[in-house]
């Protein structure tokens, strides 16, 4: 038994039997479903796990590929099922007050939309306690190329870094229901920010998030080194750095450091601010943003 809407809005659901022939009946689209498409949904609950596009649900509900389009298009239009984008889906929770309104974890959706990839920037500074902002967007890093930096999926807005595949390290595996997601761990978490201070919110934001790293558990000054070295960014140094001292925080050995590592050029301290602002000879930064070890108001 199938369904599908027509032209006024009612569901017809096409019932098959054994004989080859079908019937058709018509009911309202505010009705809920039938026992034999909840059925069918049913076992799309226990066969399924996150996003999940028609071929799967083919081989989950043993149909053939025209029959489940047209079934998740009838669940998708009825609110039993989510449109994550085009041809992919999530299952709404049987006991949902609101289907239509049920959306799926953004944490699962950019695994099934950006992978491979992780969450990373100011996203995985709030999983780690390295916050207290919250940001309604959610960084991911991806190895995919895509058009565009920025891209809404069910509502959710997402900031896109693109990296290739070998610079996808440092990462930590967190369980969002029965999915498995790669978060950046807090070391590879801030030189990421250090690297592109918009994944972080802009350099203010990433002066405080260094802060509470470097005063926190998470501290660990030699993966700090070995992750900017691997990234291959040399600004990340300079930005380290400079924020080290000028935060105002006790770490000669890692300033020392920094000095000798960093790169030659002159930098802008936030390069997504062309505004400009003093030269700092000592790190090669254009300090066209002021920080301080003062949380912002």
């Amino acid at each position: 038994m199938l369904g599908r809407a027509d032209r006024h809005g009612t569901v017809l659901l096409s019932y098959f039997a054994s004989d080859g022939y079908n019937t058709v009946q018509a009911v309202p689209m505010r009705q809920g479903i039938d026992r034999g498409n909840r059925d069918l949904l049913e076992r799309l609950h226990r066969g399924v796990k996150g996003p999940f596009s028609a071929p799967g649900a083919a081989a989950v509900l043993a149909l053939d590929l025209g029959r489940t389009r047209r079934f998740l298009s009838y669940l998708s239009s009825r609110g039993w099922l989510s449109r994550v984008r085009r041809g992919l889906y999530t299952v709404v929770p049987l006991g949902a007050e609101q289907p239509s309104e049920w959306r799926e974890d953004p944490w699962v959706v950019a695994v099934s939309v950006f992978s491979p990839c992780y969450i990373g920037g100011f996203s995985a500074c709030e999983h780690w306690s390295l916050t207290e902002q919250i940001f309604r967007d959610i960084v991911v890093v991806t190895a995919r190329t895509l058009r565009a930096r920025r891209m809404e999926v069910q509502g959710t807005p997402f900031l896109l870094k693109m990296r290739p595949r070998g610079k996808l390290f440092g990462t930590r595996s967190v369980w969002r229901g029965e999915i498995k997601v790669q978060v950046s761990d807090p070391t590879r978490t801030v030189v990421e920010i250090l690297d592109d201070p918009a994944l972080g919110g802009g350099i203010r934001h990433v002066s405080q998030v260094l802060k509470a790293y470097l005063e926190g558990e998470h501290r660990d000054e030699g993966k700090l080194f070995e992750y900017a070295e691997r990234l291959g960014n040399r600004t990340v140094f300079k930005r380290l750095g400079y924020l080290v001292e000028a935060l105002g925080i006790e770490a000669p050995n890692l300033s020392r450091r920094c000095r000798d590592l960093k790169s030659a050029g002159l930098t802008f301290l936030d390069p997504a601010l062309r505004a400009r602002g003093k030269i700092d000879k000592r790190w090669n930064l254009r300090v066209n943003v002021q920080v301080s070890a003062e949380a912002p108001a």
